[in-house]
């Protein structure tokens, strides 16, 4: 185990304890099971329980809508054959259940509540399916709104009877890793990749930007069609900033705390896309980094 990985480890044991004793949700880190370090993605079993699925499927199934995908130039919603799947977002604390799952997932990933979108809730049909795609933004609107997606956090509703894998088409393969699933059990799309099957309550988490926050081309994941049965599925994506908080357009101001801090470090000069920004993107620290 290498110096980050017992990091990760260590935060998890920490985080167990301490949220033991608050009465807030308790991460076990011995469900968590990592399946690859190119990108990076973790499998916790069981980390929905049965009334927490029941209940997302119940709020789900009288409002969904046919999946839209983010157009690469505008940002604006659209319909595209690469995704076929139908959904519909829960808003945050919607009910006791829906915000205990959302502290749940604050507590696994150590990233703030406030970070995420509303979760997402999506079925497929027999045949629907979602082509390799990232979750990181290919345009300059979407991140105005708490940046990038930094992570994505996928909790499967119910069993699959055959397909429906979350497939990773570039990941690099390591030895040493733990098998989440034989071949045998896998459809032909699945083999094309380090793939997850689909068992009710479990949550796959992944990262779609390295530590230095560029994308990481190797989250590039896709949907496989599902062959037989259904498909139960539930997304919550976190970003790295604030998604609550609105940024005005234009305006000169600091997003962030620490923006004066970050400014006396030299992340003006040395990050200026995230701290000034461009004349599309308006950066996070305007006024520490003196543009205003």
């Amino acid at each position: 185990m290498d110096f980050v990985r017992l990091l990760f480890f260590l935060f998890s044991v920490i985080a167990s304890i301490v949220h033991e004793s608050s009465g807030s949700p308790v991460i076990n880190p011995s469900k968590v099971k990592q399946i690859s370090w190119k990108p990076r993605a973790f499998v916790y079993e069981g980390f929905l329980t049965e009334e927490e699925c029941n209940h997302l499927i119940s709020l789900a199934k009288s409002e969904l809508k046919r999946s839209v995908v983010a157009d690469s130039e505008s940002g604006k919603g659209k319909l595209s054959e690469v995704r076929t799947s139908s959904g519909m977002f829960i808003p945050k604390d919607k009910d006791p259940i829906v915000s205990g799952i959302e502290e749940k997932i604050a507590t696994w990933t150590f990233l703030p509540k406030d970070n995420g979108e509303s979760i997402q809730v999506l079925h497929y049909e027999e045949g629907q399916k979602y082509e390799p795609h990232y979750d990181y933004f290919l345009d300059k609107v979407n991140i105005v709104r708490g940046g990038h997606r930094i992570a994505t956090v996928l909790m499967y509703l119910s069993d699959v009877g055959k397909g429906g894998e979350t497939v990773f088409p570039k990941a690099e393969e390591s030895s040493h890793l733990r098998s989440v699933v034989s071949d045998d059990d896998l459809s032909e799309c699945a083999k094309k990749g380090i793939a997850v099957k689909p068992h009710r309550g479990d949550a796959l988490l992944f990262f779609n930007l390295h530590p230095d926050a560029t994308p990481d081309t190797d989250s590039l994941h896709r949907g496989c069609p599902v062959i037989e049965g259904e498909k139960w599925s539930a997304t919550k994506w976190i970003h790295v900033d604030s998604f609550d908080r609105i940024i005005s357009i234009g305006s000169c101001t600091d997003k962030h705390d620490n923006c004066e801090r970050w400014a006396a470090l030299g992340e003006c000069t040395k990050n200026p896309e995230y701290m000034v920004g461009t004349p599309d993107v308006p950066g996070y620290c305007k006024k520490a980094c003196r543009q205003c």
